[in-house]
């Protein structure tokens, strides 16, 4: 579950998904994914050519350590880009895998806030 300096570094997402489910052993019924992009524009609508993210591991591996140890949760699974990113780049890759959709969509989307408020800060360029 590292902080990632390169974009060669970040795993493919179907590598990551054949081997959950490999791993799973029929333990889980849905896997969601979530891939953070680097747009074009702020949530202000202010044009943005690059971000620069700095990204706690530490904090990370903690989150994703609860996240799996939530109800259902076969896997909390996530890729943070650090440094200066262009538009059009993956920023961040999580997945969540477990055994019912109310349990995994449920951790992804606490486990994603909880990323993007205590692991992540970016600064618009």
């Amino acid at each position: 579950m590292p902080v990632v300096k390169k974009p060669q570094e970040m795993p493919p997402i179907d590598q990551l998904i054949s081997e959950i489910i490999s791993q799973a052993e029929g333990k889980v019924g849905m896997i969601l994914t979530h891939v953070g992009v680097v747009r074009a524009t702020s949530r202000q609508g202010k044009p943005v050519k690059k971000v620069r993210v700095s990204a706690d591991a530490h904090r990370l591996a903690e989150i994703l350590a609860l996240a799996q140890n939530q109800p259902g949760i076969f896997k909390a699974e996530a890729y943070v880009r650090e440094g200066e990113l262009s538009v059009g780049e993956v920023l961040m890759v999580l997945i969540i895998a477990g055994d019912f959709r109310e349990n995994v969509f449920e951790t992804l989307k606490n486990t994603l806030n909880a990323i993007k408020a205590e692991v992540t800060s970016k600064q618009e360029i």
